[in-house]
């Protein structure tokens, strides 16, 4: 199995236009900007899967994320690289995603333009061990009051703060 560090990922400009590729521990390293996909996954009952990431991930471990998704490898649509991400983090297939927006986010330990898809699965899941250690149902309002007390990576909160009225 490959390493997460030698995906070869693709990397963009700040108008999110493709400029080249790498591995993705190069990208992390010189703090390229690159191209995310984030699936938001709600059950019937409108409350959102988030996930606690394990302590080995390479960017914010050990932080609740309320999305399911990662980077996009070179060659690869948004759309492509979500469904691979719903399959390999939580063992779903689900048809369709709706697409919500775009946006870019950057913090000084991140840079990227993010997709942003919302689906529904009522579970049960088979988290990826290597990056989730458990996962819950909440309310968006539950997830922004845990938020308070607990650390969220920083664009999945942006995420969240945007989606709040779309839920």
């Amino acid at each position: 199995m490959k390493k997460p560090g030698d995906e070869i990922v693709q990397i963009i400009d700040a108008d999110n236009r493709e400029t080249g590729q790498c591995s993705r521990a190069l990208m992390r390293e010189q703090r390229l900007i690159h191209r995310a996909c984030s699936i938001l996954v709600f059950n019937n009952r409108k409350q959102l899967f988030i996930q606690k990431r394990t302590a080995t991930k390479d960017i914010y471990p050990g932080y609740w994320d309320i999305a399911a998704g990662g980077v996009v490898l070179a060659g690869e649509s948004y759309q492509q690289s979500a469904e691979r991400e719903l399959m390999e983090e939580l063992g779903i297939a689900v048809n369709p995603l709706t697409f919500r927006f775009d946006f870019y986010f950057e913090d000084p330990a991140n840079r990227v333009w993010s997709r942003v898809f919302t689906c529904t699965h009522e579970g049960p899941f088979s988290l990826q061990a290597e990056e989730i250690e458990h996962g819950c149902f909440l309310s968006v309002d539950e997830a922004l009051e845990l938020s308070r007390r607990e650390a969220f990576t920083p664009d999945g909160l942006e995420i969240l703060h945007r989606i709040k009225d779309i839920a």
